[in-house]
């Protein structure tokens, strides 16, 4: 779903998308958006931050409590604050404008190559005893069911928290920097600005009831990246 105010720009974007091969549903209104999502359930929604009657912020927080879609959010406005409130509500990925319709094509496909299941909309069941299950403390991973507990209460994540989560709790102790999580997770050829890592680590740390202080979950190494905590 394209939701864009900007009909020359959304005609574009569709065109592209429908080249690879994509079915498109083009909404210019924030409500009419959110109306839509519910019946169409898209994959993927690239979504203008300024929009008329309800603005992208807005759109993409109620779509969170109900979609586990990935979001694209587009934006006009280079300040950084515009960029934290958009993925602070769930935003996957933002781009400015103005921007190549290429680069937003392979970022679309990089997150769709990323599994559909989420923790995003379902609460935790008991883990089979089969699946992999990393533990940091009171954290539980269930990667194979993509469920994450802390203190045995389930822990609500989008598709590109829990992925992030993921790569760094595969090798506990390992520190990996920013490049090496967004190859991990946005792709080798994604381009763009790095401190998306560290935007979608906050959110991480906030829902896991950890700090960067603390560290218990998540630590900041500086100068290079970040690693697991020991749970403490």
């Amino acid at each position: 779903m394209v939701i864009e105010d900007e009909r020359e720009l959304a005609d574009l974007i569709g065109t592209y998308l429908t080249r690879e091969g994509f079915d498109i549903t083009i909404v210019h209104d924030g409500q009419d958006a959110v109306d839509l999502i519910r019946q169409i359930d898209p994959d993927v929604v690239v979504l203008d931050l300024g929009l008329p009657r309800l603005d992208g912020v807005e759109v993409c927080r109620q779509l969170r409590t109900f979609s586990d879609a990935y979001v694209v959010m587009l934006t006009a406005r280079t300040e950084e604050v515009d960029t934290l409130i958009g993925l602070s509500v769930g935003a996957d990925d933002y781009m400015t404008k103005p921007f190549s319709p290429r680069e937003l094509m392979a970022r679309i496909q990089v997150m769709l190559r990323r599994p559909r299941s989420s923790t995003a909309l379902r609460s935790p069941s008991a883990a089979s005893d089969h699946r992999e299950l990393r533990r940091i403390g009171a954290l539980a991973i269930d990667v194979e069911g993509r469920e994450v507990t802390v203190d045995t209460t389930p822990v609500q994540l989008t598709r590109t928290e829990f992925d992030l989560l993921a790569a760094l709790t595969r090798d506990p102790g390992l520190v990996l920097s920013r490049t090496q999580l967004i190859s991990a997770i946005w792709g080798p050829d994604w381009v763009g600005d790095t401190h998306l890592v560290d935007v979608h680590i906050g959110h991480l740390r906030r829902k896991l009831g950890d700090t960067a202080s603390r560290g218990a979950y998540i630590r900041t190494v500086r100068g290079v990246g970040y690693r697991t905590g020991d749970g403490q």
